[in-house]
C-alpha cells in the first residue's frame, strides 16, 4: 500500500469509498460500518475539499493495485496533538490487514509531518468491535464522551442514545 496526500481528482473516488464503508445496505458488507446506528450522508465532495485547501488538515489516500483502498484525515490540533478521523478501508479489502497498514502510515505521517507526540479519534460508543480493534492497536480510552451532533441535517440517527468516546495513542 502507498500512502499519498489526496489531490482534488480524487475526491469522487474518495467520496464513494467513504459512503459505501458508513451508510447503507453496500456497507454491511464491511465489519466496520455505522448503517445500523446512522443513516443520512458520511460526507460530500464539498467537505473533502475543505480539507485538501485546510492548512491545519492532511486527507490521506492508500492506494493498491492503482486505486484508492482506503483514507484517512489527519488534523493538526497544535501541542503535539493530531486527529484522526474518516478511517476508511473498502468494504471488499477489510479483515485482510489493510486497515492496520493504512494506520501504521497515518500514525507515522502524523508523527513526520506533524510533529505529532499523540493522536487522538472518537467512536460512537455503540461501535464496541471497532473500539475493540483500536485497542488491539494501542489506542487507549480517555474517559472522555462527545455528543453526538443529533443536529446535523446530513445525519439520520437510527437510535436516540448515540455518543462517542474518544481514544488516544501516544505516538
Amino acid at each position: 500500500m502507498r500512502l499519498d496526500v489526496a489531490t482534488a481528482a480524487d475526491l469522487p473516488e474518495v467520496h464513494r469509498l467513504v459512503e459505501a464503508a458508513y451508510r447503507g445496505d453496500s456497507a454491511r458488507a464491511g465489519w466496520t460500518h455505522e448503517a445500523d446506528l446512522v443513516g443520512g450522508v458520511r460526507t460530500d465532495t464539498d467537505e473533502l475539499q475543505v480539507m485538501l485547501d485546510s492548512p491545519t488538515q492532511h486527507l490521506l489516500v492508500g492506494r493498491e493495485d492503482n486505486s484508492i483502498a482506503g483514507c484517512v484525515a489527519l488534523t493538526d490540533k497544535d501541542d503535539g496533538l493530531v486527529y484522526l478521523g474518516m478511517f476508511t478501508v473498502a468494504t471488499s479489502r477489510q479483515a485482510g490487514g489493510l486497515g492496520r497498514r493504512l494506520l501504521v502510515a497515518a500514525e507515522g505521517h502524523a508523527r513526520e509531518q506533524h510533529g505529532a507526540e499523540r493522536i487522538e479519534m472518537q467512536v460512537i460508543r455503540q461501535r464496541e468491535e471497532l473500539i475493540a480493534w483500536y485497542e488491539r492497536r494501542g489506542y487507549r480510552r480517555t474517559g472522555e464522551a462527545r455528543p453526538f451532533p443529533y443536529d446535523e441535517p446530513r445525519y439520520t440517527p437510527l437510535r436516540p442514545d448515540l455518543e462517542f468516546v474518544v481514544l488516544e495513542k501516544r505516538l
